[in-house]
């Protein structure tokens, strides 16, 4: 077993694995290589633009390089000159440096979202009282703008500024659903622009939507309290096997040191990683429940 994972074997097998994966799937590993670094740049612009952001390009793309290849290259000189070691972990913390930009946008997107979503009660309360005392649906959105704070005053607002530089209310509208991507405000702003074609009384649809919002916020509370104890389980397994790594780091070095100086010890680490990774997406799938 010992001459299996030899250096002197294991490394020319490396290397002919290497060369015929790149001969082979060059053009798929390059593609999916742009994809996951630089290619991240596009999605992380347009989701800034969505959360009406000043973004510079350029200081996303110095961002996305410093994060991932720049991370990742001042972890292999700390290893240095152990170049295994210092490969494995620089490849892995470039790696997640690709998604972490990617990543912290997405949430703070959601966020923004969901905050826009919770206001959509008073909100549109405030709209329904103002179109029953006689006001149209643009005089009804400028009365939440003044009331309401971000990023529902803001959203409302930018959609009252595309019509007084001549965009019609519907296209304005429809620009507001492709921000704020979720089923609640697509069915407010279909409905609006529905009954503004066929009549009908808006203020009814509005309080028929307020119901239909705080009914669907009580189930996802009430889902997200039954998967509270899943996740957080989750959670610990995922960072169980690092604490421990961590605590005989600093009790017993000697009997961890075999994981990061021999071969065997980098492919189970490199093994263990994948399988955190895995655990990790599958279970956090596991418990997440849309409504």
């Amino acid at each position: 077993m010992h001459f299996l994972f030899n250096e002197w074997i294991m490394i020319p097998l490396f290397g002919i694995c290497v060369f015929f994966i790149t001969y082979f799937w060059s053009d798929r590993v390059i593609a999916w290589l742009q994809k996951r670094s630089l290619g991240q740049r596009a999605e992380v612009i347009k989701l800034l633009r969505l959360m009406a952001d000043d973004v510079d390009e350029k200081r996303v793309t110095i961002m996305i390089l410093l994060l991932s290849f720049g991370l990742g290259g001042l972890v292999f000189l700390l290893f240095w000159p152990k170049v295994l070691m210092g490969l494995f972990f620089g490849a892995s913390v470039t790696i997640a440096g690709w998604q972490l930009p990617l990543l912290l946008v997405k949430m703070a997107y959601d966020r923004k979202c969901t905050a826009f979503t919770n206001q959509m009660v008073d909100g549109l309360t405030i709209m329904a009282n103002g179109i029953k005392a006689g006001s149209n649906p643009q005089e009804s959105m400028r009365r939440v703008v003044e009331i309401m704070g971000n990023p529902m005053s803001r959203e409302f607002g930018q959609v009252l500024f595309q019509m007084q530089v001549g965009d019609s209310f519907e296209s304005a509208l429809n620009d507001l659903g492709n921000r704020i991507p979720r089923p609640d405000v697509q069915m407010f702003v279909t409905s609006i622009n529905i009954l503004k074609e066929t009549g009908g009384n808006l203020a009814e649809t509005f309080a028929t939507i307020v119901n239909v919002i705080r009914e669907r916020q009580k189930v996802e509370k009430k889902i997200q309290a039954l998967t509270a104890q899943g996740l957080t389980q989750g959670i610990i397994v995922t960072l169980i096997p690092f604490i421990l790594m961590g605590v005989f780091l600093l009790v017993d070095p000697n009997f961890i040191k075999p994981m990061f100086n021999t071969t065997l010890g980098l492919v189970l680490l490199f093994v263990m990683l994948a399988l955190q990774i895995i655990g990790g997406i599958v279970i956090k799938k596991l418990v997440t429940i849309k409504v």
